[in-house]
């Protein structure tokens, strides 16, 4: 996206948390601006987002834009009101809906989703327009009156870069792979129970996983990953380009709980993987059932582990889910078309 902008004439200034000197140089080439800005992604203290809407307002006003674009949920809120404050146009990506909007039990997490959705609905209401990933959240944000449906856009996910996700030949041997942070929410805990299952059914299938710890409430301590080791899950850790780790499996899993449009299946699907993910907003987008993968319920190791077997011993089964995989991904998630999709609804293209 920073590229496209670029290439098309825009002098684009870029933030984000703690952006290190690695990231910093990248920015620095594609010819874009970094500012690198105080943000705790995870935490609850209003005191830090605060400080984060304060170091948001002097960028505005420093860097004077004609537009300023948003994603992600703190900066969907306090981008949205630094820039609505300054008087400069604003939008927002709903890239997914998070912890914080993600239905669940506890008094806390019904007052920190309470605060949310009111902060969200009044800072959305200064949006020029406000992005989202799939019709599932857009239905989720009206009906709970926190977008109007007038100013909803809707594109396929953040898309995939073919020519760097290209495809790999699919192993023979049965290798599950999953990536993504280590959450709750992300059905890591589906993952690892249902690969142990399986596992003692076919010991030969090997299970990947590929992920940086969380600290955030719904994350899962680091100290578990011993145990899902001893139980053999092949913990990869963090891992800064997946491309080997996906050319290694023969199926991608990702049992998340909800999401926008999970970038990390479009990767795999861009490599030509078949799809094993679960039955819910997002996910259920990159899937034809039966043709590039299989869809399985929310929270339920059990039909996971059902899939898997199956999976398992279905090699020309999984071959022929791959390349409707690859197909799908060059029809309707590459990332060009879908910039210039996002574009159009940012009135920065015809």
């Amino acid at each position: 996206m920073i590229r496209d902008l670029v290439a098309l004439g825009y002098e684009v200034h870029v933030s984000a948390p703690h952006i290190d000197s690695k990231a910093y140089a990248a920015i620095d080439a594609m010819g874009a601006h970094p500012h690198s800005l105080q943000l705790d992604r995870t935490g609850l203290n209003p005191i830090a987002d605060l400080r984060y809407f304060r170091e948001m307002l002097a960028l505005i006003r420093g860097v004077k834009p004609g537009l300023v674009v948003n994603y992600t949920i703190k900066p969907n809120i306090w981008g949205s009101f630094a820039a609505r404050l300054i008087g400069v146009p604003v939008c927002s990506m709903v890239t997914g809906l998070g912890y914080v909007m993600i239905e669940g039990a506890g008094f806390k997490r019904r007052l920190v989703q309470g605060v949310a959705k009111r902060l969200y609905a009044a800072a959305l209401a200064g949006n020029r327009v406000v992005i989202f990933q799939n019709d599932d959240d857009v239905r989720d944000f009206v009906r709970r009156g926190i977008v109007s449906r007038e100013k909803v856009r809707t594109i396929r996910g953040s898309g995939v870069n073919l020519a760097h996700f290209s495809p790999r030949p699919l192993p023979p041997e049965p290798v599950f792979l999953m990536i993504a942070r280590l959450l709750k929410t992300k059905g890591v805990s589906e993952y690892v129970e249902a690969a142990k299952a399986t596992k003692q059914r076919h010991p030969h299938a090997r299970f990947l996983l590929v992920g940086m710890p969380d600290n955030g409430p719904d994350g899962i301590s680091a100290s578990e990953t011993g145990d899902w080791q001893k139980n053999g899950i092949e913990y990869l850790g963090p891992q800064s380009d997946v491309r080997s780790a996906i050319a290694s499996a023969s199926v991608y899993v990702l049992p998340s709980y909800r999401e926008g449009t999970p970038r990390s299946v479009l990767e795999a699907m861009a490599m030509g993987r078949p799809i094993l993910t679960t039955d819910v907003p997002g996910c259920r987008e990159t899937v034809r059932p039966g043709e590039n993968g299989l869809l399985v319920p929310a929270r339920d190791s059990t039909a996971l582990r059902d899939a898997m077997i199956h999976m398992v011993s279905a090699a020309d089964e999984r071959a022929e889910m791959g390349r409707v995989s690859l197909e799908m991904a060059r029809e309707l998630f590459d990332v060009s078309k879908v910039n210039l999709e996002l574009f159009r609804h940012l009135s920065l293209v015809p």
